[in-house]
């Protein structure tokens, strides 16, 4: 680490000061300055750089770090993040739009509800803060009255609040957040499973046949916005991208 590197950060005086640290860097990251496999300067000399307590520090880079632009190694540091390899991404689609899109009629049926603070297996499989305090649905989509995909969603109420006043009657989860509510950062994950007893009688398939988990998590000015997962029948659906040497095409 360079005294230049150091120096590099600077405040804006706007907001929270750990979200200014984190600013700070991540334009530093993102204009090019810290190219990836530099080392970010440690807790301790940004501490005393900007007259911040540890905790403050440590925050904003645990925020950094989930945004996926700096890596954190116990041993060697923290560096900024190289970007993925992997260009197998997915726009975030209307669900509705898709059915539509295969010429069937879209209908849904929220299942399950419930708002507050998240229970134990949710905060276990959204990766919650134990306070998180949410909106958790269960929606069950259709395509002419076959089950087209099971998602299972979470919306930070602190950070879409109108969420909590929201029926959801006439659109889905999806397609009101799309409408109501702004992403700046999104990550996916798509994955092979079996369908349990209980994802198999709500999506008319066997116990165990295999289907495609869509994860998606979404974020905005790295603050969390909703987390969803999309159960799919194998069977039924496959994904293509086209892409090319800078992105999709």
């Amino acid at each position: 680490m360079s005294a230049s590197q150091i120096d590099a950060v600077v405040l804006d005086g706007a907001g929270p000061l750990y979200d200014q640290i984190r600013r700070a860097i991540r334009d530093l990251i993102l204009n090019g300055a810290w190219p990836p496999g530099t080392s970010v300067p440690p807790e301790h000399a940004l501490m005393e750089r900007l007259g911040a307590s540890r905790m403050t520090v440590h925050r904003a880079l645990v925020q950094l770090a989930r945004e996926g632009l700096i890596t954190r190694r116990r041993r060697s540091g923290t560096i900024v993040a190289s970007p993925p390899a992997s260009h197998a991404m997915l726009d975030i689609l209307s669900i509705p739009d898709e059915v539509r899109g295969l010429g069937h009629a879209y209908s849904f049926s929220i299942l399950q509800r419930r708002d507050g603070r998240a229970q134990r297996p949710v905060v276990t499989l959204f990766e919650l803060g134990r306070a998180a305090e949410v909106a958790h649905l269960t929606v069950l989509h259709f395509g002419d009255g076959v089950p087209h995909v099971l998602e299972e969603r979470v919306i930070h109420l602190a950070t879409v609040p109108a969420a909590a006043q929201e029926p959801f009657a006439a659109m889905p989860p999806g397609d009101w957040l799309l409408q109501n509510s702004l992403w700046s950062q999104a990550e996916h994950a798509i994955s092979a499973v079996a369908a349990e007893a209980d994802q198999a009688q709500l999506l008319a398939i066997g116990e165990g046949e295999p289907c495609l988990l869509v994860e998606r998590r979404t974020w905005n000015q790295g603050e969390p916005v909703t987390a969803v997962r999309l159960l799919y029948p194998g069977g039924r659906h496959r994904f293509i991208g086209r892409f090319g040497p800078y992105g999709k095409v």
